[in-house]
């Protein structure tokens, strides 16, 4: 099926507070293991590593990545003010120091942020993108040498079936706001042959692209 891509930021307050209230508990613990992993295959970090969180939202791996990198220089990133101050709220309440900027991807490639991230997270940032290649410059960019980068997002399904298909298998009972979302998300998600020809066109050839499950893709390796 066709990819149809949706907004680009989440900043309707209906569906900021039930984005922020839904237990993604498991897939966040997910993610963040294969952060672990990812790290434990690769050379030593720095003892005090800069990482990025790209289209942070509420801050859920954000704030796990802080518990789990304590001595780490922690950036959250997001283009929605709405989602930044829950956020900021809750990483106040676990009395954890992150920085979380609202920011445009766009600002970013050549900024000050550029050349000196350790590692650069993002989870269910790529399907939101009308320019998928700007998540892969804005990689490029902000890559120290050696840095490790794991990017995990939603796969596009065969059909519009599929996709209803799994919104009941897997958000049988959430709001109605959320199931919406997911099966929007799932249609402007990217086949697995997608993302690895924007990783060739963008150079980054130590990054590899693996199917999870039954609607996740992981992108994940270093740069430089």
């Amino acid at each position: 099926m066709q990819r149809r891509p949706e907004p680009e930021l989440m900043n309707d307050l209906h569906q900021v507070r039930a984005y922020a209230a839904a237990d993604f508990s498991d897939g966040d613990q997910h993610t963040a293991q294969l952060v672990d992993q990812l790290i434990a295959a690769g050379p030593v970090m720095p003892a005090k590593p800069r990482v990025l969180d790209l289209g942070c939202g509420p801050g859920n791996i954000t704030l796990l990545l802080a518990r789990e990198l304590p001595q780490a220089d922690l950036i959250g990133i997001d283009g929605a003010e709405s989602m930044l101050s829950i956020a900021r709220e809750r990483a106040a309440q676990l009395k954890l120091n992150i920085a979380f900027q609202c920011r445009d991807l766009r600002d970013l490639p050549g900024g000050v942020l550029a050349g000196a991230m350790d590692l650069i997270v993002s989870n269910s940032l790529l399907h939101h993108l009308h320019q998928p290649s700007l998540l892969w410059e804005v990689t490029r960019s902000l890559a120290a040498p050696g840095c490790r980068v794991l990017h995990r997002d939603l796969r596009r399904p065969t059909s519009d079936a599929e996709i209803r298909r799994l919104q009941a298998v897997h958000l049988p009972d959430a709001p109605e706001v959320l199931r919406q979302d997911f099966i929007a998300s799932l249609a402007a998600a990217f086949e697995p042959a997608e993302v690895e020809d924007q990783l060739r066109q963008a150079g980054l050839d130590g990054l590899s692209v693996s199917q999870e499950g039954d609607r996740y893709l992981v992108v994940s390796g270093l740069v430089g």
